[in-house]
């Protein structure tokens, strides 16, 4: 663990703390009666600023240069357990509602790749290996955020179309679709490569005004974090959580290790990148995932919390591995 990566988990820490101490003083409470500061900011997060994020991504990226083996070595696993945990939740705990399948799937598979995984490839491999950390970052929301977002929206027509025994097969395809497509994350994926294919570029004013809105995703997201932490305490999601950090922090790197080496042949320094990218603790964005859905936030919150401190161990056996392996 280098000092700078440990900076960071203290940045973090202190930062969900913050939202935490306003959640208890109720700084955010506007005294309306059935206000929700937590439910204001996860909105605000959803609908304004990961759009704004998503687009600016997609818009600006460059497919030609893409490490692709190297990027399908790290994608391929990471949304092999996400299938996994999500059929596996849909068979074992109906009783959680619609959407948790989804969001304990998100849960296990989306890592803090930005705030934490930046520093700590910079600090591990150099500019080589954060080069191709960044191509992976690039396309990490885009891949995991539009697919569980499909799956979710997919069980939540079935759900309806129960519900609902008169609705026509037409009329419920007819009406996922848009609510699949008319999405804050897929929406503005699908817009950004449209703008992509054109080949215009974003104009400079655009452009920076889409990176201010996207650089406010981190800081809104960990205060989120504490704001839902000191509705819920840890004590309400501590069980789920576990298990999401056990399989976020062991059983994915395992993953992405055996298929990135033996199934994609990828060594030395990429798949030491790709490794420390699966083993890096739940990102915030699976509570913002499951705050839109209304379901497991509690868990989501707590599951962030318990694997970023458990990080600081199992990062240093994931690395000691990867030493010895090279």
């Amino acid at each position: 663990m280098t000092v700078a990566v440990f900076y960071k988990l203290l940045a973090i820490f202190l930062t969900v703390a913050l939202g935490w101490v306003a959640g208890r003083l109720r700084w955010l409470a506007s005294g309306a009666a059935g206000s929700d500061p937590a439910r204001v900011l996860s909105n605000a997060a959803f609908y304004i600023f990961v759009p704004a994020l998503l687009f600016r991504t997609t818009a600006r990226l460059d497919f030609a240069s893409q490490p692709w083996r190297t990027v399908a070595a790290f994608f391929v696993p990471v949304l092999m357990l996400a299938a996994a945990v999500y059929f596996w939740q849909r068979r074992s705990a109906p009783g959680l509602g619609t959407a948790a399948p989804s969001v304990r799937a998100i849960s296990a598979s989306f890592g803090n790749t930005v705030q934490l995984g930046i520093p700590l490839s910079a600090a591990l491999f150099g500019e080589a290996g954060l080069a191709i950390h960044i191509a992976v970052v690039s396309l990490h929301a885009l891949v995991l955020l539009t697919t569980l977002t499909v799956m979710v929206e997919l069980d939540l027509a079935r759900a309806r179309n129960r519900h609902e025994a008169t609705a026509s097969t037409i009329k419920t395809l007819a009406q996922t679709l848009q609510n699949t497509i008319i999405h804050p994350v897929v929406l503005p994926v699908l817009a950004g490569l449209i703008w992509n294919a054109t080949g215009i570029g974003l104009h400079p004013v655009v452009d920076e005004a889409l990176a201010g809105l996207g650089l406010a995703v981190v800081p809104v997201c960990l205060v989120l974090i504490g704001l839902t932490l000191a509705h819920y305490g840890l004590a309400g999601g501590a069980r789920g959580a576990i298990g999401i950090s056990l399989a976020k922090l062991m059983l994915l790197p395992a993953l992405v290790l055996a298929v990135a080496h033996w199934g994609f042949g990828v060594s030395g320094l990429p798949l030491s990148v790709v490794v420390m990218m699966a083993a890096l603790p739940v990102g915030s964005t699976a509570l913002v995932f499951s705050q839109r859905y209304a379901t497991l936030e509690a868990e989501a919150s707590a599951a962030i919390v318990v694997s970023t401190v458990a990080f600081a161990l199992t990062a240093s056996f994931w690395l000691a591995l990867l030493t010895w392996m090279a």
